[in-house]
């Protein structure tokens, strides 16, 4: 039998993968609040989680739930404002990823920018993606390989564009 880790230990050792799965469903904004309330929510039901768990794909499933409660949160609330901005604030990414492959990732189909985040960013086996997506494991690694794909064709176009000079 095996025992559990103590939680302090739990959030140590994964709180980077959550991050960094939080970061890549919801891009730069509310990740501190995904990254806080799925460990929240941990917290509350780990002293039930079976010892022989997989700790790291509970806690992805965790984060994609939460950040999918930011998404929809967001979409109801109101953001009051007395001026609009001209250009958009630039995005407070001091050591995150290049923010031009998150805006790539952000633009894939929900189904492959999850199976791409849950599998090449928390390195998760295409088993769990498809136990957290509701599917087969076929279906989640060929929604990985589109979404591969699909930034491979447009992830470098999008980064020329944006380097042109016009």
């Amino acid at each position: 039998m095996t025992s559990k880790q103590p939680f302090e230990t739990v959030v140590a050792e994964h709180g980077a993968t959550v991050l960094r799965v939080c970061r890549a469903l919801l891009g730069a904004g509310d990740v501190d609040d995904a990254w806080s309330e799925t460990f929240l929510s941990a917290m509350k039901a780990y002293p039930d989680l079976p010892a022989d768990a997989n700790v790291e794909a509970w806690l992805v499933t965790i984060a994609h739930r939460k950040a999918i409660d930011v998404v929809r949160a967001a979409g109801r609330r109101a953001i009051p404002t007395e001026q609009v901005p001209d250009t958009a604030a630039a995005p407070d990414v001091d050591d995150g990823p290049d923010p031009g492959l998150v805006e790539a990732v952000t633009r894939l189909p929900a189904k492959q920018r999850h199976a791409v985040v849950y599998h090449y960013v928390a390195g998760l086996p295409h088993v769990e993606v498809a136990a957290i997506l509701g599917g087969s494991t076929d279906a989640a690694r060929r929604a990985a390989a589109d979404g591969i794909a699909t930034l491979r064709r447009t992830y470098p176009r999008t980064t020329a564009r944006k380097g042109e000079n016009r």
